[in-house]
C-alpha cells in the first residue's frame, strides 16, 4: 500500500511543495499544520521524504469502499486514530505521539484540532505547545493549499487538482521553556499560528474553531 499508492498519488497531483528544506531529515520533529480536508493527512507525507506520523479522526479507519483504501494508507502510514467524542483517548493519543517523538520520529498534528469549512485559520488549541515542550522538539509550520478542492464536502470520489504545501523554518521550542508551562505552551501554539498564517495567506480569526472536540 506504501511503497505503490505513494508514489502513485505523487504521479497524479502533482503537488507543488516549497521549503522542504527545513524539515530535518531525521531525528524528532513536530509538523504543524492548517486543516482544509482529511486530504491534508495524506499530502503532508507524501512530499516528506521520511515516514511522517499523524494523530487522525477514528471514522477514517472505519469507512467501506474508497474510505477503506484510505484507511489501510493511513494504518500503513503509521497514523494513529483517535475517537473525537472523547477526550481521554485524545489524552492517550497524544502521550502515543509523545513516544513517537521520542523514538526520533517526525510527527504531524493540526492544531485548530479540525478543518476548516470556511476557508479560514483558526485559533490553535494547546496540545501541541504541551507536546513541543515536553518532547524537547521543535515545530516546523506547515501550511497547506486547496485540498478542500480535492474531495469537497459530499463530494464520492476525488478531483485532480494540484495542492500545494510549504513548510515554514522551524520554531525553536526552548524559547518558551523557561515560561510558566501554561503561559509557554499558549504563546508557542500563538507564534505556531502566525506562522501558518503569514505561509497560507488564511483569514485569521482569532476563535476556536467550534466542531473541535479534541486536544483543547
Amino acid at each position: 500500500m506504501y511503497r505503490v499508492v505513494r508514489p502513485l498519488l505523487r504521479i497524479v497531483f502533482r503537488p507543488v511543495v516549497a521549503g522542504l528544506e527545513n524539515v530535518p531529515a531525521d531525528g524528532p520533529v513536530i509538523l504543524a499544520s492548517n486543516h482544509l480536508s482529511f486530504v491534508d493527512s495524506v499530502l503532508i507525507p507524501l512530499v516528506v521524504p521520511r515516514r511522517v506520523t499523524f494523530l487522525a479522526k477514528a471514522e477514517y479507519f472505519e469507512g467501506h469502499g474508497l474510505a477503506s483504501v484510505l484507511g489501510a494508507f493511513l494504518s500503513a502510514m503509521g497514523h494513529i486514530p483517535v475517537p473525537r467524542t472523547e477526550q481521554r483517548a485524545a489524552v492517550a493519543a497524544l502521550d502515543v505521539a509523545l513516544q513517537t517523538l521520542d523514538e526520533g520520529n517526525a510527527f504531524a498534528i493540526y492544531p485548530e484540532g479540525t478543518r476548516s469549512e470556511d476557508g479560514r485559520l483558526y485559533r490553535g488549541h494547546t496540545g501541541v505547545g504541551w507536546l513541543a515542550l515536553n518532547a524537547n522538539v521543535n515545530i516546523v509550520p506547515v501550511a497547506v493549499r486547496d485540498t478542500q478542492r480535492i474531495m469537497p464536502v459530499g463530494a464520492r470520489l476525488p478531483r485532480i487538482v494540484r495542492p500545494g504545501v510549504t513548510f515554514g523554518k522551524p520554531i525553536d521550542y526552548k524559547s518558551f521553556a523557561d515560561m510558566p508551562p501554561a503561559r509557554g505552551r499558549r504563546a508557542l501554539v500563538d507564534e505556531i499560528m502566525r506562522e501558518i498564517q503569514a505561509l497560507s495567506g488564511q483569514e485569521f480569526t482569532g476563535t476556536y474553531n467550534e466542531r473541535s472536540k479534541v486536544m483543547p
